[in-house]
C-alpha cells in the first residue's frame, strides 16, 4: 500500500513539473484553446503513465516508463534526435576521442531502414566489406524493424574479440546475407597524409574528431617536407567520411579558405543562428584541390566540401553525397544522461540546404574497376628496312628517370576517382604553363 502510495506522489510530481513547463513564460499571456489542448494533452500522458504502474501485468520502474517515453517522444522527430542513457552518453563522449570498442560504422534510420552510413577505414567492418547504403536487417537473432539508432549501437558494441553477425541486404545481393564480425577497439585515426607523385599530396580525413584540425595541419607541414617546402596541388579525400564535430569542420575549411561564409546554420533559438567565416591567417597557399566525395560522405565532410566548391576553392569529383544538413546539439541531464537533439539545419555559403539532396560534385566520376594492360608491341619506323637514322644520333635515349621517385603505392592506379583527381591537378599545371607561354 505504502509502495502504490509513493507511486501516485511520483505520477503527480511528474504531472506538476510538466504542467511547469508549459506553463513558464505563459503567466502573463491570456489563456489560450492551445494552451488548454496542451494541457489536456499532459493530464492524458500522466493518466496513462498512472494506469500502467497500477495494472500492467508485471512491475515497472518509472524511470524505465519516463526514458522509453522520451525515447518515443524523439522517435517521432527525425533519425538524428535520440536519448541516450548514462552508459550510452558516457561512449558517445569516448566516440567522439577516436577510441571505443566496436564494428566500425556509422548508421543511420533512411526510410525506416537501419542503414550504413560509411564504414570507417581499418576497421573490422570495413575489412569485411561492408559498404555504405548498406541496410541491416538483424542484429544476431534481434530484427532491426522499429529499432532506434541507439538501442542498434548497444548492441553492436561489445568487448574486445567477441564475435557479433549481422544481417544486411545490399542493392546487389539476391537475399540478405550474414556478415560475421569479431569485435576491436577501435582506434580512428582521422588524418593520414602521403604524397602521391612529386609535388601532389593526398590527404585523407576519415572522420572529425577533436583533434582532426590539428592534425590536419601536422600533416601539411609533412607533405610540404616531402616536396620541397611547397605543394602543386593537393586531393582532399572525405569519402565514407561520416562527419563528426562542427568546429573541427570549419577550422578543416578554414585551412584552405582566406576569406568569406563557410557554413551558416538556422533555427528556431537565437543559439541556433550562427555564422562560420574564414580567415587569411594560417591559409593555405592557393594550390589547386581536388576534394573527394561519394554517397557515405556525411555531415561535417559536406560542410567542408560546400563550402570549398561555393568559394571556388576546390573541384569536387566523384558521387553525389549523403546529404545530412542538420545540426545536432549534446543536452547534458541531471542523471548524467545526454540529448542528441537536432536544433538547426546548416547551409552552405550560396545558401544551399543539403538536407536529403547531398552536396553534387562538379565532375562526376562513379567508382569503377580499372586494369592496367601490358604495352601492345608496336612495328616503328626503326624496325623498317632501310630505315635511315637521325644524323648525329646513334640509340634513342631512354626517356629520363623523375627526380624522385613516386610514391603511387600499388593500388592506387587501380583506385580510379584518385588517378583522375591527381591527372586533373597535373592537366591544371600543364594548360596554366601553356597559357603563359602563349
Amino acid at each position: 500500500m505504502l509502495r502504490q502510495k509513493w507511486s501516485n506522489v511520483l505520477v503527480l510530481l511528474l504531472a506538476l513539473v510538466l504542467l511547469g513547463w508549459m506553463s513558464t513564460g505563459q503567466v502573463n499571456r491570456p489563456a489560450t484553446a492551445e494552451a488548454t489542448s496542451q494541457y489536456q494533452d499532459l493530464e492524458l500522458f500522466t493518466d496513462v503513465l498512472s494506469i500502467v504502474r497500477k495494472s500492467y501485468v508485471e512491475e515497472v520502474e518509472i524511470r524505465d516508463l519516463i526514458h522509453g517515453a522520451i525515447n518515443g517522444m524523439l522517435a517521432n522527430l527525425d533519425p538524428h534526435s535520440s536519448f541516450m542513457p548514462p552508459e550510452m552518453y558516457r561512449e558517445m563522449r569516448i566516440d567522439t576521442r577516436g577510441e571505443f570498442g566496436g564494428l566500425g560504422i556509422e548508421i543511420t534510420i533512411r526510410d525506416g531502414v537501419l542503414t550504413i552510413v560509411s564504414p570507417i577505414e581499418d576497421t573490422p567492418a570495413f575489412r569485411e566489406g561492408l559498404q555504405a547504403g548498406d541496410q541491416i536487417i538483424k542484429i544476431e537473432d534481434k530484427f532491426t524493424k522499429d529499432m532506434t539508432i541507439m538501442d542498434a549501437v548497444k548492441l553492436m558494441r561489445g568487448p574486445r574479440g567477441a564475435e557479433i553477425t549481422i544481417t544486411v541486404m545490399r542493392d546487389s545481393f539476391d537475399k540478405p546475407l550474414d556478415f560475421t564480425i569479431v569485435r576491436e577497439i577501435i582506434k580512428v585515426k582521422s588524418v593520414k597524409a602521403r604524397t602521391l607523385e612529386d609535388g601532389y599530396g593526398y590527404l585523407r580525413i576519415a572522420q572529425f574528431q577533436e583533434r582532426t584540425a590539428e592534425d590536419l595541419h601536422d600533416s601539411l607541414d609533412l607533405l610540404r617536407e616531402e616536396n620541397g617546402g611547397e605543394l602543386k596541388g593537393l586531393i582532399l579525400d572525405m569519402r565514407n567520411n561520416p562527419g563528426g564535430l562542427l568546429d573541427q569542420a570549419v577550422e578543416v575549411a578554414d585551412t584552405f579558405q582566406a576569406e568569406g561564409l563557410i557554413v551558416y546554420t538556422e533555427g528556431r533559438e537565437d543559439g541556433s543562428q550562427m555564422k562560420f567565416v574564414a580567415h587569411q591567417k594560417g591559409t593555405e597557399p592557393p594550390y589547386p584541390m581536388v576534394v573527394l566525395i561519394n554517397g557515405g560522405s556525411a555531415s561535417a565532410s559536406e560542410i567542408v566540401a560546400g563550402a570549398l566548391q561555393d568559394q571556388d576553392r576546390a573541384i569536387i569529383l566523384g558521387t553525389q553525397s549523403f546529404g545530412k544538413g542538420s545540426v545536432q546539439t549534446i543536452i547534458p541531464l541531471s542523471d548524467e544522461s545526454g540529448l542528441r537533439l537536432t536544433t538547426a539545419r546548416y547551409y552552405t555559403p550560396n545558401g544551399t540546404s543539403i538536407q536529403a539532396r547531398g552536396i553534387v560534385p562538379d565532375i562526376i566520376v562513379k567508382p569503377v574497376e580499372v586494369k592496367e594492360l601490358q604495352d601492345v608491341v608496336h612495328f616503328r619506323e626503326k624496325d623498317l628496312k632501310n630505315h635511315f637514322e637521325t644524323p648525329g644520333n646513334g640509340e634513342p635515349e631512354a626517356e629520363p628517370e623523375p627526380e624522385k621517385a613516386h610514391r603511387l603505392e600499388g593500388g592506387d592506379r587501380d583506385y580510379y576517382p584518385l588517378m583522375r583527381a591527381l591527372d586533373l591537378l597535373k592537366g591544371w599545371h600543364i594548360l596554366r604553363d601553356l597559357n603563359r607561354a602563349a
